[in-house]
């Protein structure tokens, strides 16, 4: 797969438009209430009778908080009330268990992430008492095979809490950065010092933690191309193994906590893709490796591995080295894949509390992907990760003719192929490197519900 990139700002402006990350598909406006948590069992216990069964991963959400971030549009709760976070974990507990009822002993557990809100919210105890319940209730894997992630703000985060994270069993992490400029994390109300960052990578890195990655935005408040190429530099040196680099979408009509940002402190379009341009130079300059959308790796990191070995995959937490896994979600709103379904828990933390306090699983709504759906998601799947999709293998699996098929899509990407995005022959579609910054583009062009949820009113994020 070609690795190189071309930043070109006019055909950048140009493309600058709203769509789907495509960290599923059908992405989540098509889940519906009709599929509920009966449904979701089935397909569970179903998930058990295939051929050789998927090994399993297990995502679990932390909705809490201790402050609020300005930019913040994840599903949360800011409070200093530790209770709340006891109760929600016995309910956890409970919901563990009840799935750990689905799955056969057998499959193991490869992956575990822990996301949020603030996963690192929880006391050390408290997460020990999770993997813990975890480990009773499921198969986690326990060699070096295993992928056990954690989020991390810096600002709750004590050194001492890394090697008893090392202990049981995590060897991944994420330190959510944004910003290093003193100026700019007031104006979000995110203030750490570079040093905490530097610190608590380089204390992973002592006991054992194999990859991290390190989240960063821009088009924040009061951020210009200098004071982000500043932050840039003093990330590189760190040196954490992977980066995402993501778009701030201002939308405070959506999330309220928005509104506390004033947009004259908001970088112009302009200024924007010059932060982007600038962020891909160094990066690359540096030595990282563009997987997709806004994430870079090392060459020498799993993820950059997977993307060259084409067995890259795409879910909910973005970009992952692991394409065979069921996914199951535990705690409020999080999102989980099993077999050909999606499933989402309740949202809000005390519909979930009460779910599950009645002895039901949490799933409010999901989806039944259809063999269209299975189709077309395998399509975007494959341009999203490897940049490539060759139509022998497509229709071997289909039995479909990829051309007679897709003659609409085809034609839909012909402006694509114009501007020198896209090159299109009879064996395959390959994204060239002045289109591998618009993946979403290409991918949108295989979306059947695309123009369904335009007039529905439906919007997302620019795709850069």
């Amino acid at each position: 797969m070609e690795q190189r990139l071309q930043f070109d700002r006019d055909l950048l402006r140009r493309y600058d438009v709203s769509g789907p990350r495509y960290t599923s598909y059908p992405t989540a406006p098509q889940f519906h209430e009709d599929f509920d948590d009966q449904s979701y069992a089935a397909a569970a216990r179903a998930s058990n009778e295939v051929p050789n069964p998927k090994p399993l991963s297990v995502y679990m959400h932390v909705p809490f908080c201790s402050n609020v971030c300005f930019y913040c549009a994840c599903n949360k709760i800011v409070t200093a009330n530790y209770r709340h976070a006891e109760e929600y974990l016995e309910h956890v507990f409970r919901e563990i268990a009840m799935q750990s009822e689905l799955f056969d002993d057998n499959r193991r557990v490869e992956q575990l992430h822990l996301g949020g809100g603030t996963p690192n919210y929880l006391r050390d105890e408290d997460i020990a008492r999770l993997v813990q319940n975890l480990r009773e209730h499921f198969n986690l894997e326990e060699s070096d095979k295993r992928e056990f992630s954690i989020e991390i703000d810096p600002r709750d985060f004590h050194l001492e809490s890394v090697s008893r994270l090392a202990e049981l069993g995590f060897n991944r992490m994420s330190v959510g950065v944004q910003d290093l400029n003193s100026t700019v994390q007031k104006a979000v109300n995110r203030e750490q010092s570079p040093e905490l960052c530097r610190s608590i990578i380089e204390e992973g890195r002592r006991y054992g933690f194999r990859s991290t990655n390190v989240d960063l935005i821009y088009g924040l408040p009061k951020q210009t191309a200098e004071s982000f190429e500043q932050t840039l530099d003093e990330i590189i040196d760190i040196r954490p193994e992977r980066l995402a680099i993501y778009n701030y979408a201002h939308l405070p009509h959506l999330f309220k906590i928005q509104k506390q940002i004033k947009e004259d402190d908001l970088p112009g379009p302009e200024e924007k893709l010059t932060l982007f341009g600038r962020t891909i130079e160094k990066l690359t300059d540096a030595g990282y490796v563009f997987i997709g959308m806004d994430h870079f790796a090392l060459p020498e990191d799993e993820l950059a591995k997977s993307q060259k070995q084409g067995t890259l995959h795409r879910n909910f937490q973005g970009y992952s080295t692991r394409a065979d896994c069921d996914l199951i979600a535990l705690g409020s709103t999080s999102i989980g894949k099993i077999g050909p379904t999606y499933s989402q828990n309740l949202r809000e933390p005390e519909d979930y509390k009460e779910r599950i306090a009645n002895g039901r699983l949490a799933v409010f709504r999901g989806l039944e992907l259809s063999a269209e759906d299975l189709l077309r998601r395998e399509v975007i799947i494959e341009l999203m990760c490897h940049s490539q999709l060759q139509f022998a293998e497509v229709e071997k699996k289909h039995g479909i003719d990829f051309k007679d098929h897709f003659a609409a899509e085809i034609e839909r990407l012909e402006p694509l192929v114009d501007d020198g995005l896209v090159d299109i022959n009879s064996e395959r579609i390959q994204v060239l490197p002045r289109g591998r910054l618009m993946l979403r583009h290409v991918a949108m062009a295989f979306d059947a519900y695309l123009e369904r949820e335009a007039t529905q009113g439906k919007r997302y994020s620019k795709v850069l």
